[in-house]
C-alpha cells in the first residue's frame, strides 16, 4: 500500500505538470482544449462547466462548446491534453473532414504548434530546475572531505580502472583534487570526452591510472564508479517475512558489528552472513541515536532478506549558496544528470547496457519514490526531480507518439509547408503507441521478475 501511494503522489505530480504545460501553451496560443485527462482509457470522473462532476464516460457526440473536461482516466500511467484539430494520443479524427477553425491546432503557425509541444518538456524541466534550486537554496549541498576511495568490488568497474581498496585521490586531469565532489566533477562532468589521468597515493607512492572514457562511460549505469572512505553498511530496504523482517531489522538501520567483528562495508556484511548458513549470528545496528541488538538465522541461500549498500560516515561541510548561486548550481545538476542519462540511453542503443538494467517501470518507480520517502523529504523531492528530468529527456526524443515525434512532424510541415495527411499522422501515431505499449509490458514484466 505505501508503495502504491508514493507512485501515484510521484506519478500523478509529473504527469500534472507535463500535461499543464501544454494546456497552458495551448490556452496562451488561443487553441481549443477539450480535454485535461490524467491517465489513459476510460473515463472514471471528471469536471466540466456544461455538466459539471460526473463519473463514467461522457456522451460519444457530447460537445464540450470550448469548455475543458478535466477528467481522471482508468490507466495510471500518464495523461494527454486533446487540443481541437490535432492528432494525438485520444486519436481522435473528426475534424479530418471539416474546415479548420481559427481556434484548432491546424490553423496556428508552426511556432505556437512548436511552443505548445514543447510546453510539457519545459515545465519537466522547470519542476527539476525548481526542485534543485530549492534544495541548494534551502539545504546546501554536502561535501565529502574524504579523498579516499572504499573498498573496491572484483571485477567491478573500479576494479577494472585499476584502483585499489584505500587509494587515495590526489589529481585528475592535472587538477588537485580538495574533496569528493572534485573527483566526481572531473570524472563526469568537466571531461566528458577524454580519457582520464588519475593520480592515487599507495602503499606510500604515487601510481597513474589512465582510464579510458569509455570504461567511465559504461560504468555510469551501476550509478557510481567510486565510493568515499570510511563508510559503513546501511540497510535500503527490508524484504517482508524474510529472516530480517523477523529480526526486527528495518530500513534505515546501520550494521555497526557481527558476531562481535566490527563491520564497515556492504561486502564485508554479505561475506559474513554467508558463510553462516543456518546459523544465529548477533547484530549490533544504529536506529538513529540508539544502539540496538538483535538475532538473526541466515536462510539456507546465506541470505537474510535485506538490500544493503554503504553509507559515508567520514567529516563533510554543506555549502550554501545564494539565490543566484543556487540556480548556477541547479542549471549544473541539469547539465550533470543529462549527460549521465545521456550516456545510459547510447550504452542501451549499442548493446552494452540491457533495456531492463536501464528503465524502470511502474513497479521500481513506486520501490524507489517509497524508499526516498522513508529517508526524508529532501530525498522524495530529488528523486521526484531526477525522475521528471528523465520524463522530459525520454519525452523530446523522436518517437512517434512522444513530443519529439510531434516535434519532427511540425517542424518538417512547417518546412515544405504542407501538412501530413490525417491517415499518415494516424498511422504514425498507431504504430508508435503499439511499440510503446510492448515496451511499457516488458518493462514492467521485468519489473516483477526481479522482485
Amino acid at each position: 500500500m505505501e508503495y502504491i501511494i508514493y507512485f501515484i503522489i510521484t506519478i500523478g505530480v509529473l504527469v500534472f505538470v507535463h500535461e499543464f504545460g501544454h494546456f497552458a501553451a495551448a490556452k496562451i496560443s488561443k487553441m481549443r482544449v477539450d480535454v485535461f485527462a490524467i491517465g489513459f482509457g476510460k473515463r472514471l470522473f471528471g469536471w466540466n462547466k456544461l455538466t459539471g462532476f460526473t463519473f463514467g464516460d461522457l456522451p460519444k457526440d457530447f460537445d464540450t462548446q470550448g469548455n475543458t473536461d478535466y477528467r481522471l482516466s482508468l490507466l495510471p500511467l500518464g495523461g494527454y491534453v486533446k487540443i481541437a484539430g490535432m492528432v494525438d494520443e485520444s486519436f481522435d479524427t473528426q475534424f479530418a473532414d471539416k474546415e479548420p477553425q481559427p481556434y484548432e491546432f491546424r490553423s496556428k503557425p508552426t511556432f505556437q504548434k512548436l511552443f505548445v509541444i514543447t510546453a510539457g518538456v519545459m515545465m519537466n524541466l522547470t519542476l527539476t530546475l525548481g526542485v534543485f534550486w530549492g534544495i541548494n537554496f534551502f539545504k546546501g549541498k554536502q561535501i565529502f572531505k574524504s579523498t579516499t576511495i572504499s573498498r573496491i568490488v572484483n571485477n567491478s568497474f573500479a576494479d577494472k580502472a585499476g584502483f585499489q581498496s584505500y587509494d587515495k585521490i590526489l589529481s585528475i586531469n592535472n587538477n588537485p583534487i580538495k574533496n569528493w565532489d572534485d573527483i566526481f566533477n572531473y570524472l563526469f562532468v568537466s571531461n566528458v570526452s577524454k580519457n582520464a589521468s588519475v593520480i592515487v597515493e599507495r602503499n606510500g607512492k604515487n601510481v597513474e591510472l589512465n582510464i579510458p572514457r569509455s570504461l567511465l562511460t559504461e560504468s555510469s549505469h551501476e550509478g557510481i564508479l567510486l565510493f568515499p572512505y570510511p563508510t559503513q553498511p546501511i540497510i535500503q530496504d527490508v524484504l517482508k517475512n524474510s529472516p530480517a523482517d523477523s529480526a526486527g531489522i528495518k530500513s534505515g538501520d546501520i550494521f555497526l558489528f557481527i558476531n562481535g567483528t566490527p563491520v564497515n562495508d556492504q561486502q564485508q556484511v554479505v561475506d559474513v552472513i554467508s558463510t553462516h548458513k543456518g546459523e544465529n549470528i548477533s547484530l549490533i545496528y544504529l536506529r538513529g541515536q540508539d544502539t540496538l541488538k538483535t538475532f538473526v538465522r541466515p536462510g539456507a541461500d546465506g541470505k537474510i532478506g535485506i538490500i544493503i549498500t554503504n553509507t559515508y560516515t567520514g567529516d563533510y561541510e554543506y555549502k550554501t549558496y545564494g539565490a543566484a548561486g543556487s540556480l548556477v548550481q541547479a542549471v549544473k545538476n541539469i547539465g550533470q544528470y543529462t549527460y549521465l542519462t545521456l550516456s545510459m540511453l547510447k550504452n542501451v542503443i549499442t548493446g552494452k547496457i540491457a533495456f531492463n538494467q536501464a528503465f524502470g517501470g511502474p513497479v521500481k518507480i513506486a520501490q524507489y519514490a517509497a524508499r526516498s520517502a522513508d529517508t526524508g523529504a529532501i530525498s522524495f523531492l530529488y528523486f521526484l526531480a531526477m525522475l521528471s528530468l528523465s520524463l522530459a529527456i525520454i519525452n523530446i526524443l523522436p518517437f512517434p507518439v512522444l513530443d519529439g515525434g510531434h516535434f519532427v512532424i511540425i517542424f518538417l510541415e512547417g518546412i515544405f509547408r504542407k501538412e501530413l495527411p490525417v491517415r499518415v499522422k494516424i498511422a504514425i501515431q498507431n504504430t508508435g503507441f503499439v511499440i510503446l505499449l510492448l515496451l511499457m509490458a516488458f518493462i514492467i514484466y521485468s519489473d516483477i521478475i526481479s522482485l
